[in-house]
């Protein structure tokens, strides 16, 4: 699996959402993703990639997309696979 597939998964297990919906998602944008939601997601994202995210980045992850620029530029995770 994909460091992408990875990270979809994540989205879409955690939030019972489809791959079409995750484009433009963001926090509270939908009923699952508030604070619990978002604390298991960050989880699974730190245990997919075997990262610790800093404080500051784990509130920065308001949206799909931001989690993916997170991710790449401070965490080393490749996307482009």
């Amino acid at each position: 699996m994909t460091n992408l597939e990875q990270y979809k998964r994540a989205f879409m297990l955690n939030f019972r959402v489809k791959e079409e919906d995750l484009p433009g998602l963001e926090y509270m944008g939908i009923i699952q993703w508030d604070s619990v939601g978002h604390m298991d997601l960050i989880a699974d994202i730190e245990s997919a990639y075997g990262i610790q995210m800093d404080t500051k980045d784990v509130l920065d992850l308001s949206t799909y997309e931001k989690g993916i620029k997170i991710l790449s530029e401070k965490y080393g995770v490749n996307f482009d696979e």
